[in-house]
Parts: structure tokens; C-alpha cells; sequence
């Protein structure tokens, strides 16, 4: 294996960038729905031993790294970001499919474009790690600062897409999704590049071996006994997980599963919001029991073609859909216009919103989207690309606009929800708004862009995990799927398969106590940098002494 590790250290040019780039896509078999994290402990050791190529061999007490190494690294990092990235998004091209004629052009910029873009934050961590490279674990303990400060950076920069962050290769099954709760996603991260970077501690390229015992397998003790710990406070937090619903509260989630390409055509404006209702009035379990028992009917992200608060035929229709008690929550666009004085119109907004209605069909409460997803909701610079023709894949003209801020709904008969629309859910800071502490999560989506693909399965794990860290339960309503009742614990309870049409009627899962992510995590995180920059310091400091070569 030390054979190996100098071989792959050893590799030039196309096969380096070839290397880097297998690695990152088989990587992505430890996301969702494939969660076979065991594959990062091939993956990373190859990322560090390439790494170890570009380091060279030279003295281990070496603190100045030349811009060549360091661009080598980055290089490196780059191209195993961009193998990760184009294997775990491919799934966004389908989207461009959706209207071929008019945006089909643009799927290979997009397949390729954003894995190019995303792959600069992991070419940053490697190039930032080489600066500290030093022979055995201390050089994994670098990696594992960098990837978590890369990982953040990627959450927050911009608009941020912190989509399949590594650190969801530690949240693979009930029992390991726990340490969420503990660590948050970005925690995760560092834990989850130490851990599965432990065999390149034990094999080594030609100018990091070590051949004392800790050094060599201090690492892969600890990565045993993290995991194992992990395991066990996983199992033990599950076996004293409570399973109560919230008292009076009886949810029907509804999704209806329109092909996307259906949906927003002219001549289906019906169809769409009847097959809406005929499933809104279904009952598997009871034919013919309609909303009986049923307290709050619950419809996913832009659920009818049309703005619903401004079209009274549907208005009328929801109205006599609801049993007297019974609210709605749905997803649909709201529109607000601004007049001059003279009473032209000066200003048209469209936004992505969720209403709450009650059982005359009046809106109680509306919250608008914040988080808008770039070139499917707006474009950068909107009314100069627009000038030129192009538009945004809803083809709102003049893009949506973003909601004031974050905050909270309380339904009538349910328990304060803090409302995410798409993938807000997977911003771990955005998911509890402002004010005090919700009691549960909302998320209403439509995945049916993206067919039947890995995506939807990644953004269902994506909320799980928000679950685990708020202690919160979650209900998601996506319009092709996958719809799904959460506990606090990160469990299905509830679940509608992708792709197929229906409804699930279930209770409210009950909220527990605040976790020690939501209490610390900041702190936590913070934390977990400075020990590990502690920890680097000694590895690093013990060669510099002992004036050891590699």
C-alpha cells in the first residue's frame, strides 16, 4: 500500500487531474440515495496522497510553501470538487429539459458550469491545507480545518448552496444521523475528513511516512472509536425517543405529481388545480371520507398555475373543498403591484409564497421566499440579460422577487412552523426564522424539475438532517415527491414514493427539547476549529523538534 500511495503521489499532469477527478465522483456514493459512506475511505486517502505529490519531499519543519505547491494543491482540489460536484448536480440539467426548445441549449453550461464554479471552494481548502502540510496526521488535521472552512464559505458566499456537504456522509442511517444534533452539518465536515482520511496515515507516499506507532494508527483508533461512539449515542439517544403527536392536529399532505412540463401550459390551468382537489378530497384507508378528521390540507410549492389570491373561481372552489375548521396551507405565487399617484402602475412583484387560508378561503397569513435560486428564479443582473433575451427557467418575467425576511406562521389549530420553500431547508442557519424557537418546520417544494433523479432523494436526506439538528419535526409536500412526515429524530414516519400521485394523512409529530446544536452551535463549530488548530500545532511542532525528514 505505501507502494501505492507514492505512485498515486507520483502522477503528472492529465493522469494527476484524472485521478482527483475519479476520486471526487465516486465519492458521491456516500450521499443520498446511495449512502455507501464507506467508499470515502478510498477517496480521501487518494485527495491526500495526491496532495502529498505536490508537497514533494523535503524537511518537515519546512514553513514556507511555494505558490507552486500551493497552486498544484489547489489544482488537485479543484478537480476532485469537480468530479464530486458533476456527479452529485448532474440532476440540474434536467431542468433545462423541461422547456427544451427554449433553454435546452443551456444544459451543458449549466452541468458543467456550476460543478466548475462549486470546485473552487475545494481547490481552496487543499491549496489553504498545503500551506500546513506536514508529514503524517498533522496534514489530515490541516485538510479537515480547510474542507470546514470551505464547506462554510460555500454555505454563505453569495447566495450560498450548501448542497451535499460532506459532512452528510456522517448522517448515513437513523443511528449515525444523531451527532447532528450535536455537531451540526459543518462539524460534520472536519469529523468526516479526519475520519475517512485515516488510511493515508497508516500507507503514506515517500516523503510523509512515519514508522511510529501513534503517528501511523493513532488516527484510525480514533476514527474507529468516533464512529463507534457515534453508533452508540445514536442507538442509545433512538431508544429513548418519544413518538407523541401533537394533540387535535391531523394532517393530509397532497401531491399530486404533474409533470412539470404539463403544469404551466395555458390549456391545463384546470386540470392542474382539479386534480388538486380530487386528491385533496381522497382517502385511501376511508373512500368517501373526504377532509372528514382532517385539520390542515397541505398543497407543495407553486401548487396552481396562476396567482390563486387574485382568481375568485378558485377562491370559491377551495372554499366549498374545506370542511368548517379545516385550514389550508399552500404554496402558490402572490403578486403586489405599486400605482403612481396618477393610478398607472409602477411597479408589478411576483413572489414564491406559502398561504394559510382558512375554511371560507381567506388568507390569514402569507410568507414569501427569501431564498431565490439563481437562474431558476431570477438572473443576476436581471433586466440587462433580459434585454438581451434571456430569461430565468420559471420565465417570470422580471424574476421573482424575495420575500422581507425570515419568520414565523401560526396556522389556526397547529402548533408556530417556521415556513421553507424549496431549498431554504438546507441552510442549517435559515430553518428556525426569527423570534422564538418554532415547533416545527414546513417545507413545500416542487422537485418535479428534476424527474426521477438522485436530487429529490438528496434534498429529503438534506431535511432529515435539519430535523435532527433543531430537534424539530419536519413535513415536506413536493409535488412529484418525495412528500414526508419527519419526527425530531430525522425518522420517516410518513412517505409518499417519487413520481406517483396521492395523498398521506398523518399526525404532527411533537417537538423536543432544543439541541445542543441549536443552543451552541456556533460555539461548537468555532470550537472544533480551534481544537483542531491545537491539534495541529503539537503533530507539526513534535517533526519540527525531533528536525525529523520525511
Amino acid at each position: 500500500m505505501n507502494r501505492l500511495a507514492a505512485a498515486i503521489g507520483a502522477l503528472q499532469g492529465w493522469r494527476r487531474a484524472a485521478a482527483a477527478l475519479v476520486a471526487g465522483v465516486l465519492s458521491v456514493l456516500a450521499m443520498a440515495p446511495f449512502e455507501f459512506f464507506p467508499i470515502l475511505f478510498v477517496t480521501f486517502p487518494v485527495l491526500i496522497w495526491l496532495l502529498d505529490g505536490c508537497a514533494g519531499s523535503r524537511d518537515a519543519g519546512a514553513a514556507a510553501r511555494s505558490a507552486r505547491e500551493a497552486l498544484c494543491a489547489g489544482l488537485t482540489g479543484w478537480f476532485f470538487g469537480f468530479g464530486y460536484f458533476l456527479a452529485g448536480l448532474y440532476w440540474v440539467g434536467s431542468a433545462f429539459l423541461v422547456d427544451a426548445d427554449q433553454f435546452g441549449w443551456l444544459l451543458p453550461f449549466a452541468v458543467a458550469l456550476l460543478p466548475a464554479g462549486l470546485a473552487i471552494f475545494y481547490g481552496s481548502a487543499t491549496a489553504l491545507a498545503s500551506l500546513a502540510w506536514c508529514p503524517g496526521p498533522a496534514r489530515v488535521v490541516a485538510l479537515a480545518i480547510a474542507f470546514m472552512v470551505a464547506e462554510y464559505a460555500r454555505g454563505h458566499v453569495l447566495t450560498g448552496f450548501p448542497w451535499n456537504t460532506l459532512g452528510y456522509a456522517l448522517t448515513d442511517g437513523e443511528a449515525l444521523m444523531q451527532w447532528a444534533s450535536i455537531f451540526g452539518i459543518y462539524g460534520l465536515t472536519a469529523l468526516a475528513v479526519l475520519i475517512f482520511s485515516a488510511p493515508a496515515t497508516i500507507w503514506s507516499g515517500h516523503w510523509s511516512v512515519d514508522s511510529r506507532w501513534p503517528a501511523r494508527f493513532g488516527l484510525a483508533v480514533a476514527a474507529v472509536l468516533l464512529l463507534g461512539g457515534a453508533y452508540v449515542f445514536g442507538a442509545i439517544r433512538l431508544a429513548n425517543a418519544t413518538a407523541e403527536e401533537v394533540a387535535g392536529v391531523r394532517l393530509r399532505v397532497v401531491q399530486p405529481n404533474i409533470p412539470q412540463k404539463e403544469k404551466w401550459k395555458p390549456g391545463n390551468r384546470s386540470m392542474v388545480f382539479n386534480r388538486l382537489l380530487d386528491i385533496s378530497r381522497s382517502r385511501i384507508d376511508a373512500p368517501g371520507a373526504g377532509l372528514r378528521g382532517i385539520t390542515h390540507l397541505i398543497w407543495p410549492e407553486s401548487s396552481v398555475p396562476f396567482l390563486l389570491a387574485d382568481t375568485k373561481e378558485a377562491l370559491t372552489e377551495v372554499a366549498n373543498l374545506l370542511p368548517q375548521d379545516t385550514v389550508l396551507i399552500i404554496g402558490a405565487a402572490r403578486g403586489e403591484t405599486d400605482y403612481a399617484d396618477g393610478g398607472e402602475i409602477r411597479e408589478h412583484r411576483v413572489y414564491n409564497s406559502i398561504f394559510v387560508m382558512d375554511d371560507q378561503a381567506r388568507i390569514l397569513d402569507s410568507y414569501d421566499k427569501v431564498r431565490l435560486v439563481p437562474f431558476g428564479e431570477f438572473l443576476p443582473f436581471q433586466a440587462t440579460l433580459e434585454s438581451i433575451g434571456l430569461e430565468q427557467l420559471t420565465r417570470q418575467r422580471g424574476g421573482f422577487a424575495a420575500g422581507a425576511g425570515r419568520r414565523h406562521m401560526r396556522p389556526p389549530g397547529a402548533p408556530t412552523f417556521s415556513p421553507l420553500i424549496c431549498y431554504e431547508i438546507i441552510f442549517p442557519e435559515d430553518v428556525r426564522g426569527e423570534g422564538d424557537r418554532p415547533e416545527w418546520l414546513l417545507n413545500l417544494t416542487n422537485d418535479a424539475w428534476f424527474g426521477d433523479t438522485t436530487g429529490p432523494y438528496q434534498h429529503l436526506h438534506q431535511a432529515r438532517v435539519r430535523a435532527v439538528e433543531q430537534g424539530l419535526p419536519v413535513v415536506r409536500a413536493a409535488n412529484s415527491g418525495v412528500s414526508a412526515v419527519i419526527d425530531p429524530y430525522g425518522r420517516v414516519i410518513e412517505r409518499l414514493p417519487l413520481n406517483w400521485g396521492g395523498a398521506l394523512d398523518s399526525g404532527l409529530p411533537v417537538a423536543i427539547s432544543a439541541t445542543p446544536f441549536v443552543e451552541w452551535g456556533r460555539l461548537v463549530e468555532a470550537l472544533i476549529v480551534i481544537l483542531l488548530g491545537i491539534i495541529w500545532s503539537f503533530l507539526a511542532s513534535s517533526y519540527w523538534l525531533d528536525g525529523r525528514r520525511a
